[in-house]
């Protein structure tokens, strides 16, 4: 195995390798580092490298694997989102507005590190995690490795683009509206929106009103059952979830859909469609009944429900930050959205959870997965929505993108498995949406997928 196979082998593999001797941590760590210095310029996936500590960390890592340790991510790198805190780095959020380094690791970060993950650097994500592509004034643009000129998604952007083109085995990310689930769609990995508070958000628990929750973004579905199984804080499947991602799924009955919720703008597109058609046919090949059924979206959920709690987390955000004369105008124009929402009305609407989660999640009565498009349409190109207001480019982006915020707000699992490439020759992906607390099934199910129709070894052209 060259140098290039192992960095895109995947974090599991890599963990196999490190307690085989085949390679040492320092030595993997360097590969990542070595293509980062040559690959990156290109894509500017990663805000900033930690070089120094993380050759530190890979050292501490290999005299453990030396006496015989062993951890699930032993020596294992890991690129984390920077909206989470790594201690002693700034966390920017994609802005100039922030404050001094924190003193001490976020939780989810504290739990990597306690697995043995060496902490590899922190990737890039648009201004406060808002828009599904990843550019900014302070940082730049970050790029597609797939096409330079269309972006990798977002907000999780930087981390997709790291983990697609082999400069990390896996990433952090954090899923507002779909931030996990849409990078890792349009860069080809599987995303996880992991159960709601089943990965920790500590310090920052509560973000976008409940919204947001961190997850991984993985070359393969048995990656993302290992962080799982590293970062749970409540109890997961018997024997874990690597073991449930290997069980077979037995038969189920699965649902498709491409209805768009109510009030949300925009028409999937035809590769994305006959990547779904295609779902079908395979789903039934491998034993599963199949329908098509809609679920029950109410018609208030997006404007009445979604936006109200992602506006008002983005103002309570921004206001924390002590710099916020810097923002961004469009960010500003978000934040003051957020400001007319008052603490009173944002508790009505989180109170209207119950009625909401109920309403969609009836279609689980029936099925046990329900598969829609992972996105619309493919990504933006970069700048196309540059000098756009906050309100505009919320219009235009979420066109292409419709099928992720509705599971933040009920907070059930959500994860994307790679189909093919669109027109354009940019992934494409769909997504497979479980009961709540139900991240088994669609690790189970996305592993059979994963086995019938192999994504791992594709490479973009920048890689």
């Amino acid at each position: 195995m060259d140098s290039t196979d192992i960095a895109f082998a995947g974090a599991a593999e890599q963990a196999r390798m490190l307690v085989n001797g085949t390679i040492t941590a320092p030595a993997l760590l360097e590969l990542y580092l070595d293509r980062i210095a040559r690959v990156d310029r290109e894509l500017r996936a990663y805000r900033v490298v930690l070089t120094d500590s993380a050759r530190r960390e890979a050292v501490a890592a290999q005299e453990l694997l030396d006496a015989g340790e062993r951890r699930p991510l032993l020596g294992v790198p890991i690129a984390i989102k920077d909206d989470v805190d790594v201690v002693d780095e700034f966390t920017c959020y994609g802005s100039s507005a922030y404050g001094q380094p924190p003193t001490s690791d976020a939780l989810v970060v504290r739990r990597l590190r306690e697995a043995g993950a060496v902490i590899l650097g922190k990737t890039s994500v648009p201004e406060m995690m808002l828009w599904p592509f990843t550019e900014t004034i302070s940082f730049g643009a970050t790029h597609n490795p797939w096409d330079l000129e269309r972006a990798p998604g977002g907000s999780s952007g930087g981390s997709g683009a790291a983990v697609a083109a082999g400069l990390a085995p896996m990433a952090l990310g954090s899923d507002g509206a779909g931030s996990i689930r849409i990078p890792s769609t349009w860069c080809g990995l599987f995303g996880l929106k992991p159960q709601r508070d089943r990965v920790p958000m500590a310090p920052h628990d509560d973000a976008w009103c409940g919204l947001s929750v961190n997850g991984p973004m993985t070359r393969t579905v048995e990656d993302a059952a290992l962080f799982l199984d590293a970062t749970t804080q409540v109890p997961g499947p018997a024997g874990g979830f690597v073991a449930a991602a290997s069980r077979e799924p037995g038969r189920l009955r699965i649902a498709l859909s491409s209805k768009l919720p109510p009030t949300m703008l925009g028409r999937v597109g035809k590769a994305q469609q006959k990547a779904l058609d295609g779902a079908e046919t395979l789903l039934r090949d491998l034993g599963h009944e199949v329908i098509w059924r809609d679920p029950d979206y109410p018609a208030w959920a997006v404007y009445g429900h979604v936006l109200p709690r992602m506006w008002r987390g983005a103002f309570q955000d921004a206001t924390a930050l002590p710099h916020r004369e810097r923002l961004e105008p469009r960010t500003k124009g978000i934040a003051r959205l957020g400001r007319l929402i008052s603490e009173a009305q944002i508790a009505k609407v989180r109170a209207a959870e119950p009625a909401l989660a109920a309403r969609v999640q009836s279609i689980f009565d029936h099925v046990d997965v329900l598969i829609t498009p992972g996105t619309a349409t493919g990504p933006s190109r970069i700048g196309q929505y540059q000098h756009r207001g906050g309100v505009a480019t919320l219009a235009m982006v979420s066109a292409r993108v419709p099928f992720n915020a509705m599971f933040n707000a009920t907070g059930q699992p959500a994860a994307v498995v790679p189909w093919g490439l669109d027109d354009a020759g940019v992934p494409m992906s769909i997504q497979l949406v479980g009961r709540p607390s139900d991240e088994a099934t669609l690790l189970s199910l996305s592993h059979q997928i994963e086995m019938a129709r192999p994504w791992a070894n594709r490479r973009p052209p920048v890689s």
